[in-house]
């Protein structure tokens, strides 16, 4: 095989054991790899309705056909699992160097099954794979301070290291995994699943060459995509990344605000790419094989946070930010850098806080919850110390909090529901959907729960293809194209900045025939796309999501912002759209003839599909 390894490394933590298993040809022209390799083995191996936190979860760290060639962009890796933050289909796609690494030491996936008795991080160096201790890693040290240790002990700096920090071990269902000190599998609480198994961290070292079928011609063609994304296509990533959103946002009034009861923040420019430019950027960093840099390192050099640097993207400025009223810069770094080395998700861990604050404001907890701390909006040292809280599970709201927005009103009730600000438990990323119906129809049937990446449905609205404000027929199409090549720009697995450098899906198409020797065209792909989509639905179906999932907070539905709100009727009748363009029936549930024109009649009994 070519770009592939066909090699899957298996570990038993409950046994210990270690085996080694292979994949077919088939397997990888059907599935590609990352997104639909993770939906295929757990809808394979995994039992319905496992305790995501249990041994019997499985978690999956895949790559595609791309990592450890010079296709620009290509060291991504996927983390796959049952979600414990939404009881359904768990992903989280991280850069770096990782994904590189594993790929070179010739894996395309590791599953790990059980738990570990004690504490122990698996390394994987070329054909030697081995479990080792990580008792004096847990409970004493963070992720960055585990990546720096695990790499000294193995006497290897470039050893790829993903770990979790304090909030895995606690199994805060809002926790991630860290890689590259910058770098996150951030979504969907795959480092509580971590933290579940007593598994403190994955490293890999490779040596291996990747071969490629068609090799000067795929030079060639990398070259060629190395030169454009050096351009144009990408000089927003390289020149503010994506904080350059900010003043777009407020200026559109779709930049959250207050737990998104408001679209602009009043210090919009003080947290915006272009101050964040000025004032607090030291450093662009590239991860392997990217030529954009777009991770801009920033650090505070006075006042109470000097000496504090972090990686800042937009979501981050937008969760920690502005949704919590927070516009002292050098805090927001110190917040970021924290949820980095303790291993919460930035996302998920502000909005979280938004909501927290918000239920301080109205009296639904007190200064006793909350260990004497006053969290409220634009209270910067509250956010810090609440973080930490959260990790640690140091006091009652930490505790409550640690396990999402979702979680915390369940507990709290007294009206909290409505102002949690999530669909299907996963956080909501930085876009006020009132102002953009078209992310609203894709965050809301977003296969992971209320998600940007998953189909990219905002840019529609933002660019004008439709009236941002009203909901109308049209959009699913627009949806569900981009969804099905999403899911395959995950499964490569290749960074969707790069998105713009390929001249259509046939490129991308024969960037995948060039490195594999499989024969692939566009239509295909998106085949294959469309396959990886309706198998995690269907994974979804298994788990009990019904129609009434794929919603909204409330407040969306209920709050007018500038006189706008989500209305529930042409909601519905975009979301009946969407599910009948993509062939599933008034539920959302695939029909049998959409399973068998996929490849996926294994899944017509399962789901009930008609």
């Amino acid at each position: 095989m070519y770009g592939y390894s066909g090699k899957i490394i298996r570990v038993d933590l409950t046994s210990g054991k270690i085996k080694f298993d292979r994949i077919s040809e088939e397997f990888c022209a059907k599935y590609i790899g990352g997104y639909g390799f993770g939906a295929k083995i757990l809808w394979d191996e995994l039992k319905a309705g496992v305790d995501p936190l249990s041994p019997e979860n499985i978690l999956i760290y895949a790559v595609g056909p791309v990592p450890g060639t010079i296709l620009p962009t290509s060291s991504k890796y996927g983390v796959f699992a049952k979600s414990p933050l939404t009881g359904l289909f768990g992903m989280s796609i991280s850069s770096g160097c990782v994904g590189q690494q594993m790929r070179r030491a010739g894996y395309d996936m590791v599953i790990f099954t059980g738990r570990a008795e004690k504490p122990v991080y698996l390394m994987v160096d070329d054909d030697d794979v081995t479990l080792k201790s990580a008792e004096h890693l847990w409970g004493q040290k963070d992720s960055w301070e585990t990546e720096e240790i695990i790499r000294e002990e193995n006497d290897d700096m470039k050893i790829a290291v993903a770990s979790i920090g304090q909030a895995g071990e606690h199994l805060s269902k809002i926790a991630c995994i860290t890689n590259d000190r910058n770098r996150q599998a951030g979504r969907t609480g795959m480092g509580a699943v971590m933290g579940s198994k007593n598994l403190k961290a994955v490293a890999f070292r490779g040596s291996k060459d990747v071969p490629v079928a068609k090799k000067d011609e795929f030079m060639a063609k990398a070259l060629k995509l190395i030169k454009v994304a050096n351009g144009p296509a990408t000089k927003k990533y390289r020149d503010l990344g994506t904080p350059a959103n900010v003043m777009v946002f407020q200026k559109l009034g779709v930049l959250p605000t207050r737990n998104f009861q408001a679209g602009r923040f009043e210090a919009a420019e003080e947290i915006s790419g272009e101050t964040m430019r000025d004032k607090w950027v030291i450093k662009k960093v590239a991860c392997s094989c990217c030529p954009i840099a777009c991770d801009h390192i920033c650090t505070a050099v006075e006042g109470p946070y000097a000496g504090t640097v972090s990686s800042v993207d937009f979501e981050s400025i937008f969760a920690l930010g502005s949704c919590c009223g927070i516009d002292y810069f050098p805090a927001i770094i110190r917040a970021i850098e924290l949820c980095d080395r303790y291993g919460i998700d930035t996302m998920s861990g502000g909005v979280t806080i938004a909501h927290a604050m918000e239920c301080f404001e109205k009296g639904l907890v007190t200064k006793e919850d909350t260990g004497g701390i006053e969290l409220t909006f634009g209270n910067h040292e509250a956010e810090i110390q609440f973080i930490e809280d959260m990790a640690f599970r140091k006091t009652k709201a930490g505790d409550i909090w640690a396990d999402g927005s979702r979680a915390a009103a369940a507990k709290i009730g007294k009206g909290s529901e409505y102002f949690a600000m999530h669909s299907k438990g996963l956080e909501l990323p930085g876009y006020l959907l009132r102002g953009l119906k078209t992310a609203a129809l894709g965050f809301a049937v977003s296969i992971r729960g209320g998600c940007h990446l998953r189909n990219g449905a905002y840019s529609p609205d933002i660019k004008g293809k439709f009236d941002r404000l009203k909901e109308e027929k049209g959009r699913a199409k627009t949806v569900i194209g981009t969804e099905n090549i999403y899911a395959i720009i995950d499964s490569l697995i290749i960074c969707k900045f790069t998105r713009g450098i390929y001249e259509n899906d046939d490129e991308m198409a024969e960037v995948y025939t060039l490195i594999t020797g499989i024969p692939m065209d566009a239509q295909k792909l998106r085949l294959a796309g469309e396959r990886i989509v309706n198998l995690s639905k269907c994974f979804n179906i298994r788990e009990g999501w019904t129609r009434a999932d794929d919603t909204l907070p409330p407040r969306c539905f209920k709050d007018p912002i500038d006189g706008v709100v989500v209305d529930e009727k042409g909601f519905n009748m975009m979301l009946d759209e969407y599910y009948e363009t993509r062939g599933w029936d008034k539920n959302g549930i695939p029909t049998a003839a959409k399973l068998k024109e996929l490849g996926l009649e294994f899944a017509i009994n399962t789901v009930g599909a008609k």
